[in-house]
């Protein structure tokens, strides 16, 4: 019965410890292992936000660059961003593992030239650009003129400087965003019942940890920036991203590993090749024309076979047994099941470029919006206008334990779903409320048009308007509730759907759909920007109170309601993956584990 037991205990999903050996659950892994994670994503995520937030003020006050050009600069880096977690994805799945490709990401990033390699850490990345916004002469004089184009630019070297350490910052973080997360949610087994429970609720505390940060770095650091200095406001983001990974060390004896399996993009290319090399064949009904490893031989190698699906029939003939053996003749059932898995996932990838877009923009218009209006609280007190964005971190926080924890219990009970609601129908929510955000930020902004108006103040620049900054207020409560739904449904999605050898993959999913979305961003803004000036008043000049954002938001929203109609016909089509587990239903699994309990 020991024996038993102990057997018992070892984890079931090819989960090992860094030197490849079998792990005990009860030793490994769980909420222990999470908490050194979510603390690590806490911490970077303030100092991520502690330097994005108000990234755009820098740029228009102390470069002295415009409302589109500083916009721009800021989504070209945040897409850069969240699109080098491709290159990170690949080298945990196909080489080094996430672990190991997270720890050296964190402290190197390669740049290969020359037949050397230029190490520079994130860390670094951070340092540098401590240091340009702190030494005198790194940046060009102060100027007291309102109008950027009237100021001394930023010279060549200063840029250099500036955006230099920006980017290494964003290509040192390819490594680390893609496998974080992925890391946290492989500490759960998900044959076990009462760890995929515990996995399902994983990515909800995930994100409250990593918008607790986020309130850190909306308050503290961005006052700090405007009250104490630059230098200072750089300098502890730079101590909290140094925090962070000696955090996420220290939980190293605690994790569960999985090994890598291989190329992800190598085996969705053999898929794809091999079945048009085929195309001409006829696809049999005999299962055993198709070539797939015993289950055993899976086993062996702590994985499981994938059975064949309807989906993307075409790629089936990839698998078909013509006598031919090459490895871009032939691939496995599974392999083809894992690449239509990743390919099924595209369409969704699609929706969620515009809310994406729309994140960017609403990140930096809405805190330049602020600059515009009256931040006194009490006394000499002023609210810095980034900071406004507090209130919708808080408003995801609280939502985020609500749904957590009162919505999923009673959507439990009415659907039968372990989630509550499933994750494209918690995605389709979160979509409506974006919809709601931009209707209200449009009709807010026509209101502050008026007041700038009624007061004389629409060509009038520096001066601020008798309204308070308060009324921005609602449209980023909402944009928090909005983030609570969407942007953790997204991650999951992408996590959940993978295939288990594509899981760093299927989360730089989600990653790249931000990434792309901030690009887009830039092309909105830069595009609608030139067309409106060209016909008529300009909607978003660098005197907002010459601008048109009211017609701007109300663009986005009406892009918004056509997403969500796109949206509506992609799920529509979407057949969710199989469980990996094959369990019946996890409701029934938890209530096993509940009875074991109470029998004990």
């Amino acid at each position: 019965m020991a024996l038993q037991e102990e057997g018992d205990d070892y984890t079931k999903d090819g989960t090992v410890d860094l030197r490849g050996n079998p792990v005990r659950r009860s030793q490994r892994g769980r909420w222990k292992a999470c908490s050194f994670v979510i603390v690590y994503e806490m911490f970077e995520r303030m100092a991520y936000y502690g330097i994005s937030s108000n990234l755009v003020i820098f740029m228009t006050t102390k470069l002295h660059q415009g409302t589109v050009q500083s916009s721009n600069n800021v989504t070209n880096w945040v897409g850069t961003i969240f699109l080098t977690p491709i290159l990170g994805a690949y080298v945990a799945d196909a080489h080094l593992g996430r672990y190991l490709t997270f720890v050296i990401s964190s402290a190197i990033c390669f740049l290969h030239g020359n037949n050397r390699f230029t190490e520079l850490s994130e860390l670094q990345g951070m340092l540098v650009l401590t240091l340009s916004v702190s030494i005198p002469g790194m940046n060009p004089p102060e100027c007291s003129t309102t109008s950027a184009e009237d100021c001394e630019q930023a010279s060549v070297l200063q840029l250099a400087l500036f955006f230099g350490a920006l980017y290494i910052l964003a290509f040192g973080t390819g490594g680390t965003k893609p496998n974080i997360s992925t890391i946290g949610a492989d500490q759960f087994d998900e044959w076990d019942p009462k760890e995929k429970m515990q996995k399902i609720s994983f990515f909800n505390w995930w994100m409250f940890g990593i918008f607790f940060g986020t309130l850190f770095a909306n308050t503290i650091l961005i006052y700090v920036q405007d009250n104490v200095g630059w230098g200072w406001g750089y300098g502890l983001p730079t101590l909290g991203l140094a925090i962070s990974i000696s955090v996420f060390l220290l939980g190293t004896p605690f994790y569960r590993h999985k090994l890598p399996t291989g190329s992800p993009f190598l085996t969705m290319a053999r898929v794809i090749v091999a079945s048009f090399r085929k195309a001409k064949a006829p696809t049999p009904r005999d299962p055993t024309r198709f070539h797939e490893p015993s289950s055993l031989e899976y086993e062996r190698k702590g994985t499981f076979p994938i059975h064949s699906t309807q989906s993307l029939r075409f790629l089936d003939r990839a698998s078909l047994k013509t006598g031919t053996t090459g490895q871009w003749d032939l691939c496995t059932t599974t392999e083809v099941e894992e690449t239509k898995q990743m390919l099924n996932m595209l369409p969704t990838m699609g929706i969620t470029f515009v809310p994406s877009a729309m994140i960017a923009q609403i990140n930096t218009l809405f805190v330049k919006q602020g600059t515009t209006l009256n931040t006194m609280i009490v006394g000499n007190f002023s609210i810095p206008p980034a900071s406004l964005s507090a209130f919708g971190t808080v408003s995801f926080l609280v939502s985020i334990v609500i749904y957590d924890r009162v919505l999923v219990k009673i959507a439990q009970k009415l659907t039968g779903n372990p989630r509550g609601i499933t994750l494209l129908q918690r995605m389709g929510i979160g979509l409506i409320f974006y919809i709601i955000v931009m209707t209200v930020a449009s009709f807010t902004e026509r209101y502050r048009l008026k007041v700038a108006a009624d007061h004389g103040l629409i060509h009038q620049t520096g001066v601020k308007l008798p309204l308070t900054i308060f009324v921005l207020l609602p449209q980023f409560v909402l944009m928090g509730i909005a983030d609570a739904f969407l942007v953790v449904a997204k991650l999951e999605f992408f996590y959940d759907q993978a295939p288990e050898s594509m899981k760093s993959l299927g989360t730089s999913y989600s990653l790249t759909s931000l990434g792309i979305g901030n690009f887009l961003s830039s092309f909105l803004l830069s595009t609608v920007s030139k067309i409106t000036i060209k016909h008529g008043r300009g909607w978003i000049l660098n005197n907002l109170n010459e601008s048109r954002l009211d017609y701007y938001y109300l663009f986005f929203a009406l892009l918004n309601f056509v997403n969500f109609a796109l949206f509506l016909v992609v799920v529509k089509f979407y057949v969710y993956r199989a469980e990996a587990t094959h369990s019946v239903n996890v409701k029934e699994e938890e209530s096993k584990v509940v009875g074991i309990k109470e029998d004990e």
